[in-house]
């Protein structure tokens, strides 16, 4: 598949310069830091030190002086509280941590998380039908109900308070909850608009406990569920995030909770644990829990002792494998289904049903699929008579705003510029396919169709240097807008020890000839099929990351090579 290469460009050569003097580091480090939004010592200081006191106060947040009251009356009357949230990983970790925390003052507390099939995502009228039949006169919504006005108005009814704890955005009315907690209120004056839903739970949790002179050292030991949920949700690691990731990672590498610890140990992962590791090995354990059966097995792992939390984890990484062969067994259905199809060459668009298809991983089939064929994607099954299913799209392109255009054919649906949820009738199938395609054949560029490769600095081989590699260990942890810095190499060559290694691996050493012929070990996965062009001598130019490999007890610096292209 073609790619395009984007090598960022400095806008403000003199803040770099003024950094760069400011710092005393060399101009690769200051490009990096600007990139970032750091222009000046303070900035850096704050980036590369941080610190919990940096934590703003949580009273900043509108309604949280509402909140903590309510409690606090609930606490009082010996009222019964339920705390609800949604089934994924920033639901679930949300649920873990404010009933953990608030367990400990009251004795009438439960959690609730929804059924994904039974009742979807959010608050639902079946909730609040629970909370009626057993008494709950208060229920804390987690990571949903910002616009979950209809909800809120039935719970007002039936004389249930809502708190109500979110991160998306709100609509133009704000549900008629006792309070909202939501940054991204436009009259909220909280600081920092981008903290997960657990963010918010674990705000709510530092009101508590400054508004009654509670310690507040105890509250970081939750910082361990903050961290995984930030990583799970992909909010971007900025602000307040980065101190909440950073001294998340810090208590997950040395006395996570006995769930997280169980589900670590799995993975038997060595080496310290970073934000990747969350993304890729402990959200997706976490998340089948409620895309398999049910996401309160997640909670139930999260709140567990450490008698009960290697049982507990079993499980849901067996849910986890169950998922994964669905996944894989359905990601190979559809590429078939694609294969077959004469005219997907001259589609800008993909849309597939199939009512046997899982719900739960259809989102991830999708997000395959563009891996493959750079398409705006939509994968839909049957769920309770209706076609149900997931929207991905791809860089620039708004799926949701071609969704819309196409709503007169839908139920509902729901989501964001990149990623939605929608449901149809199955009669609508295939109208809706033919007039989502036009709709992305009408807005959609070509630019957009090529994948495209972000890289940050083009580096000259001679710039690689344990100084270099030492600083740039600093910038972690990494994640939406704080990357894993990119860096592009032109006219490399290879020392003549290139070898195809595992899979069709590609191990070699790279030079420049132009330079003080220095050279690099690189790994470049899944890019064997360069070994001949190596072999031959021709320049390459490549995309790449710089890790420090360990092997035997010695470091190394290594480049993982993600892009190769023969020199121009």
């Amino acid at each position: 598949m073609e790619k395009k290469w984007n090598i960022q460009k400095i806008n403000h050569p003199e803040v770099v310069s003024s950094l760069q003097n400011e710092l005393s580091v060399d101009e690769t480090i200051a490009k990096l830091l600007v990139f970032r939004g750091v222009e000046n010592f303070d900035e850096a200081k704050t980036f590369f030190r941080p610190s919990l006191n940096m934590l703003p106060d949580p009273f900043l947040m509108k309604g949280m002086d509402l909140a903590v009251a309510r409690i606090e009356r609930a606490i009082a009357n010996n009222e019964n509280i339920l705390i609800f949230g949604d089934y994924d990983v920033d639901g679930t970790t949300s649920v873990a941590l404010v009933y953990s925390f608030l367990k400990k003052y009251i004795t009438r507390i439960r959690y609730y998380i929804p059924d994904r099939y039974t009742e979807g995502y959010g608050i639902s009228f079946q909730s609040i039908d629970y909370a009626f039949e057993n008494n709950y006169t208060l229920i804390i919504a987690l990571d949903c109900g910002i616009k979950a006005n209809e909800k809120i108005d039935y719970a007002n009814e039936k004389n249930i308070d809502f708190i109500i704890c979110d991160h998306h955005l709100p609509g133009d009315e704000i549900p008629k909850a006792i309070a909202v907690l939501d940054p991204k209120q436009k009259d909220c004056n909280y600081p920092y608009k981008e903290l997960a839903g657990c963010g918010i739970g674990f705000k709510l949790a530092q009101a508590f406990c400054i508004q009654n002179e509670l310690p507040t050292d105890e509250l970081y030991s939750y910082l361990d569920l903050v961290v995984t949920s930030i990583a799970a949700d992909i909010v971007p690691i900025t602000g307040e995030n980065r101190v909440l990731a950073y001294f998340g990672l810090k208590q997950l590498n040395s006395n996570p909770r006995p769930g997280l610890k169980a589900l670590l140990a799995l993975n038997k992962q060595e080496r310290e644990l970073d934000i990747s590791t969350l993304v890729f090995t402990i959200a997706p354990r976490i998340n089948a829990a409620g895309r398999i059966e049910h996401g309160s097995k997640a909670v139930e792992l999260l709140i567990s002792d450490t008698c009960e939390a290697t049982e507990f984890s079993k499980k849901i990484n067996e849910t986890n494998l169950h998922r994964r062969d669905i996944d894989i067994s359905i990601t190979d259905e559809a590429f078939e289904t694609i294969a077959l199809d004469p005219i997907t060459p001259f589609k800008k668009s993909t849309v597939l049903f199939n009512p046997s298809w899982h719900k739960g991983v259809v989102g991830i089939v999708a997000s395959r699929i563009i891996e493959r064929y750079y398409k705006p994607t939509i994968i839909l099954t049957e769920s309770n008579g209706y076609a149900t299913g997931s929207a991905r799209s791809v860089k620039d392109f708004d799926v949701y705003s071609a969704i819309e255009n196409c709503s007169h054919l839908l139920e509902q649906f729901g989501g964001h510029k990149f990623a939605a949820g929608l449901s149809l009738k199955k009669e609508n199938v295939k109208a809706f396919s033919e007039a989502f395609e036009n709709e992305v054949s009408r807005t959609i560029t070509n630019e957009m169709l090529v994948p495209v490769v972000e890289i940050d600095l083009e580096l000259s081989i001679d710039d690689i240097n344990e100084k270099l590699v030492r600083i740039l260990n600093q910038f972690a942890p990494h994640g939406p807008h704080n990357m894993i810095p990119v860096f592009c190499s032109k006219g490399v060559l290879d020392t003549g020890y290139a070898k195809i290694v595992g899979n069709n691996h590609l191990k070699l050493e790279v030079y420049q000839p132009h330079s003080k012929l220095t050279k690099i070990e690189a790994i470049a996965f899944n890019k064997g099929d360069y070994l001949n062009i190596l072999k031959r001598n021709i320049p390459v130019d490549i995309v790449y990351k710089i890790k420090v490999n360990e092997f035997r007890g010695q470091e190394s610096i290594q480049l993982v090579i993600e892009e190769i292209k023969v020199t121009d």
